[in-house]
């Protein structure tokens, strides 16, 4: 089974870590959680820009394999950089056999987004200064910021060129 080139760089760099929900500050590390903005973009520029509160985003979208929703979730470090935190889905498949976590996905706390959560492959780090993910109407990729409506990715491109690029960008 072939899979989509965005999902195998996040699997190919599964992050570490149990550090836990969407909520994780990078304040705890010595950065300004409130310092970063969260810009998506392609080749035509700019498409939208996300104050990211709190030092977390998290970015869900449609398992084309099991049909429901999964999430990765992000910390902001205080380089700007942003590291994968903790994956959550809707469908316990999506963890154990899709993600490949190790150990047993934990169901999610009351009022997440997701019914189960897991930590990423600690061995296998994976931390982004930019990240291209495919947003497709089939996918239905949406970023999730705390203080902000979910941003649908799908409706800021083209079908022709569903690609966009998340990157931060330190408030001035």
């Amino acid at each position: 089974m072939r899979r989509p080139a965005a999902v195998v760089l996040v699997l190919g760099a599964l992050a570490g870590g149990a550090a836990g929900a969407a909520g994780v500050a990078a304040a705890g590390q010595g950065g300004n959680p409130a310092a970063w903005t969260l810009s998506i973009s392609n080749d035509g520029g700019v498409l939208a820009a996300v104050p990211v509160d709190g030092g977390s985003f998290a970015v869900s979208y449609r398992n084309s394999l099991y049909g429901s929703t999964a999430e990765e979730r992000y910390e902001i470090r205080p380089d700007g950089s942003y590291l994968l935190v903790q994956l959550a889905a809707d469908d316990l498949a999506v963890l154990e056999e899709y993600y490949a976590v190790p150990g047993a996905p934990d169901p999610a706390e009351p009022g997440d987004r997701r019914n189960w959560v897991a930590a990423p492959d600690p061995s296998r780090p994976a931390a982004f200064t930019s990240l291209s993910v495919a947003a497709t109407d089939l996918g239905q990729r949406t970023v999730h910021t705390a203080g902000a409506p979910p941003l649908d990715l799908w409706t800021l491109v083209d079908d022709g060129d569903p690609f966009v690029t998340l990157e931060l960008k330190e408030n001035q």
